[in-house]
C-alpha cells in the first residue's frame, strides 16, 4: 500500500523521478535514507514535488500518516537534502550536474524512442496519462513497442496498486489504441 506526500517545493527537477525499492539503493538520497529508518517503509518514489512511500504490513496508514507527513516536513524545513551533493573536483562541472550524473542509475525514465510510433506513444502517455497517474503518486513509463504491443512500467504507488492492471488494460490501452493506430495491446512490464 502506498501513500503520496506533497511538498511545498520542488524536490527534483521537472521530469526527473527516482525510485528506491531497497534501502541499499537509497544511498544517493539522504531523504530516502532517512525515510528508510521508519520500520514500515519498503519503497520510496520521489518526483517533482511529491514523495510516494510504499509500506509493509508493520503499520496501517491511518496510524502513521500524520507522523510521516510531519517527519518529511520537519526534514525539509530544517534543510535536509533530497540528494547528495558531490564535489565537482576540477571546477568544470557544477555540483548539481555532477550529482545528477552520479545518481542517474536510480532515475526512472521512458525508454528512448526508436521511431515515430514510439514518440507518439510517449507523447500520449505524457499528455493524457501522466497527470492522472502522478496525481495518485505514481508514474507510468514506456518500455517497448513490438508487433503492436506496448509494454509499460508502473512505479511509485502504481507498482503496489491492485487496480493498476485493470487501469492499464482498460483506460490506457483504449487511449493508446485510439490515438496511435499501430498499437493493438498494452501490457505491464513484470519485475
Amino acid at each position: 500500500m502506498a501513500m503520496k506526500f506533497v511538498a511545498d517545493k520542488m524536490l527534483v527537477p521537472e521530469g526527473v523521478q527516482f525510485e528506491f525499492l531497497k534501502r541499499e539503493e537509497a544511498t544517493p538520497s539522504p531523504l530516502a535514507q532517512k525515510l528508510y529508518e521508519l520500520p514500515f517503509v519498503k519503497g520510496i518514489f520521489i518526483s517533482s514535488n511529491f514523495i510516494t512511500i510504499l509500506k509493509n504490513e508493520k503499520a496501517m496508514w491511518d496510524e502513521v500518516v500524520f507522523d510521516v507527513r510531519d517527519y518529511i516536513k520537519e526534514y525539509l524545513e530544517t534543510g535536509g537534502k533530497v540528494w547528495n551533493t558531490i564535489s565537482a573536483g576540477n571546477g568544470e562541472k557544477s555540483a548539481e550536474t555532477t550529482t545528477m550524473e552520479a545518481i542517474k542509475a536510480t532515475q526512472v525514465n521512458h525508454t528512448e524512442p526508436a521511431n515515430d510510433t514510439e514518440n507518439k506513444i510517449i507523447e500520449a502517455l505524457e499528455q493524457y496519462v501522466k497527470p492522472a497517474v502522478e496525481n495518485d503518486g505514481g508514474v507510468i513509463l514506456f518500455r517497448s513497442f513490438k508487433e503492436g504491443v506496448v509494454t509499460l512500467q508502473l512505479s511509485g504507488s502504481c507498482s503496489g496498486c491492485p487496480s493498476s492492471t485493470q487501469t492499464l488494460k482498460s483506460a490506457v490501452e483504449q487511449l493508446l489504441t485510439r490515438m496511435v493506430p499501430e498499437v493493438k495491446e498494452v501490457q505491464q512490464e513484470m519485475a
